[in-house]
């Protein structure tokens, strides 16, 4: 079993930057590949980003490569999200999530376990 808790969400203006950080408990965090998503109001959860579990190979969604920077600390248990050159259509709940498998995140499926989201508003 794995808990989640994002932390980081806000509100900043379309240019600007955010870092989102996801707390896991336990003592296995690093058994997990580690990934982000994001929920906007009306639309189907998406896929944002994923890490493999030392950090070797990263994988992202087109629609945020070169803006956004998925990275993990295995010491603290913790991933980020480093979000710049925000624009308003990243405007979303955003979800920390784990699962064993890293083909997880670029097959479709659904990761294990998630956190509860926290909310990133960007205004123009």
């Amino acid at each position: 079993q794995v808990k989640l808790v994002e932390s980081g969400g806000g509100s900043v203006q379309a240019g600007g930057s955010l870092r989102l950080s996801c707390g896991a408990s336990g003592r296995t965090f690093r058994s997990y590949a580690m990934g982000w998503f994001r929920q906007a109001p009306g639309k189907q959860r998406e896929f944002v980003a994923a890490i493999s579990w030392y950090g070797d190979s990263t994988y992202y969604a087109d629609s945020v490569k070169g803006r956004f920077s998925i990275s993990r600390d295995n010491i603290k248990s913790a991933v980020y999200l480093q979000m710049a050159s925000l624009k308003p259509e990243d405007t979303a709940v955003y979800y920390c999530a784990a699962d064993r498998s890293f083909g997880t995140y670029s097959s479709g499926s659904l990761p294990e376990y998630w956190g509860q989201g926290t909310q990133v508003t960007v205004s123009s």
